[in-house]
């Protein structure tokens, strides 16, 4: 298989999903055995995408050189992915992308309008050299197993009656643009308050991001979240979750975490021939996995 690129730029703009400030990114066409780099357009600075430059993952994955750190790059690297991009530079204004509609359907589809070329070199296919096993105290684990036929398993389970136990599979066959791509973030009502104290989530609204309510919750408050949210009101539905969004598929939540674990794993720097299956993914061990993939080449 032949490396692949963009066949011209395609820009976006919205506020960071954490940060809150606007951002504007365009992704460039690059040479072949580029990769994917990050450019700071305030500072210069140049961060390819890899994980001895992971600077952050709580709540998403941010990487960094020196002083310079560009946050939530998962939803554009699983795109990139997803799409069998190799190389692209990537113009950034500000610290963090924009979250947009809170999946990678908006990057997929600008990309695909912007073309995609193959490039004259062969892919560089990332094969770890033994198998990989990393865990952490919460549970969470991810497995790496050499495989000349890739593919992903994980499984979701928050203890959670909204959105119970779900497990998504891929592999060469699954068409990522329509089944993977569209699928939102999201996140726990109960979660909202504290991120809000945590000076997170400022570029969150109810047009980015599912919302479970696994807690019962007054129409009082939820009054009280959609005037800071702009909204004239939100309820519950009987699924469980706010109406701000209908889900685009029963299991959204488990396949937004693919989308997220194909963009961390991403930064071992490459395309991997590995049979990948995890257990509660999220960024921290998603990153983690990638590092050892990394170390393991």
């Amino acid at each position: 298989m032949c490396q692949r690129t963009l066949s011209g730029p395609c820009s976006f703009e919205g506020k960071g999903l954490h940060t809150g400030k606007f951002s504007q990114i365009t992704i460039n066409p690059a040479p072949a055995d580029t990769g994917i780099i990050f450019v700071r357009q305030d500072t210069g600075a140049e961060i390819p995408a890899r994980a001895d430059h992971i600077s952050a993952t709580r709540r998403s994955t941010s990487i960094g050189i020196g002083r310079s750190h560009i946050g939530t790059v998962e939803h554009l690297l699983s795109a990139l992915t997803g799409l069998g991009i190799d190389n692209a530079r990537i113009d950034v204004s500000t610290a963090e992308l924009p979250i947009l509609d809170g999946s990678a359907a908006p990057f997929v589809e600008a990309i695909k309008h912007a073309g995609i070329k193959e490039q004259d070199a062969p892919r560089r296919w990332i094969r770890p050299s033994r198998e990989i096993f990393v865990k952490n105290s919460s549970g969470s684990w991810v497995h790496i197993e050499p495989s000349d036929s890739p593919s992903l398993e994980l499984t979701v389970d928050y203890g959670s009656r909204i959105i119970g136990v779900q497990t998504v599979k891929v592999n060469e066959d699954t068409d990522y643009a329509t089944q993977i791509a569209p699928c939102r973030t999201f996140c726990f009502l109960h979660e909202v308050w504290p991120l809000l104290a945590l000076g997170l989530a400022k570029g969150g609204d109810l047009d980015n991001v599912i919302v479970a309510v696994e807690r019962p919750v007054s129409q009082r408050r939820l009054d009280r979240m959609a005037r800071m949210l702009g909204k004239p009101e939100v309820h519950v539905t009987p699924q469980g979750y706010l109406d701000n969004l209908s889900l685009r598929f029963p299991d959204e939540c488990a396949r937004h975490k693919m989308l997220d674990l194909l963009g961390d794993l991403r930064l071992c720097g490459g395309f991997l021939q590995a049979r990948i299956t995890a257990f509660k993914p999220g960024h921290a061990i998603n990153t983690a996995a990638a590092a050892e993939i990394l170390k393991n080449i």
